[in-house]
This record gives structure tokens, sequence and C-alpha cells, in this order.
């Protein structure tokens, strides 16, 4: 994965054997931190391994470009007064939403396979060329 806004990059194993390797958690919070302020809030790892189902069955080589982690609360109520599609409850204020974007693949592709994890929330959103992700109740929207 990798970040729009900063650059960074970001490639590691943060599972094995059924446990979660808490390093390369805290690197990934580190990874997905609210780039505006450079808050931070633990990544949920559920995300995650809706992310990584998602792009498994993507069948690529290519990360994720990373364009929303965690929101801090300051952030998402700056984004709410530009934009409807902004939650006020956002999952990302709780690090458990991703927006994300594949150049090889197009929305569509990647909002089916978020949506064929059965795993959480999945938004597409044609329009911004990103799809949302989140490890909280198992919906979607903008298909």
């Amino acid at each position: 994965m990798y970040s729009g806004r900063t650059g960074e990059r970001i490639d590691m194993v943060y599972w094995v054997d059924g446990d979660y390797i808490k390093e390369s958690l805290t690197e990934i919070t580190h990874f997905m931190r609210d780039w505006r302020t450079d808050k931070t809030k633990t990544i949920d790892p559920r995300t995650v391994d809706i992310m990584a189902a998602a792009h498994n069955l993507l069948d690529v080589n290519e990360p994720y470009m990373l364009l929303s982690g965690y929101r801090c609360p300051e952030t998402n109520a700056m984004l709410r007064s530009r934009s409807r599609g902004v939650a006020k409850n956002s999952l990302h204020m709780q690090g458990q939403a991703a927006d994300l974007r594949l150049a090889s693949r197009s929305v569509s592709q990647v909002f089916k396979a978020a949506h064929a994890c059965n795993a959480g929330g999945v938004g597409k959103y044609s329009r911004s060329n990103f799809v949302h992700m989140d490890c909280g109740v198992v919906r979607t929207w903008g298909a």
C-alpha cells in the first residue's frame, strides 16, 4: 500500500499462523494516520483483513493507494463541511475504515472484490475513483 498524500509505501506481513504481528500493526497504524494532523488511532486489524482479502481476489501485484485511513474528529468535520458523502460518525474516526484505489482496476472491480468478502461496509465512489472498506456492519452503497 502506498499513500497518495505522503508518498510513503508499506509492504509487510501482518499475520502469521492465526496471529497478528504486533510490530506490523503498529507500523500500519502509523502509515494510516491522519496525514493532515499526524494523529493516529490504532487501526482495527479486521479492516486490514478485508483490504488484504479483496486485494487477493483482484490478483494484482500493485499496492493499493490509500486516500484516507484514520481521521481525527476535526478532519472528519472539515471534510463533512465540504462533502455530503462524509458520515458524521464515520468509522474512519474509529480506525476502522480506509478509502482505496488501484490504478490497474476499476472502481467497480475493487468494489465487487471487497463486497465478495462479505465482511463489512463497502462504498463505491466512481466519480472520485475510490472504494471505501470498513469492518462495520455488512452493507453497501453507491452500487
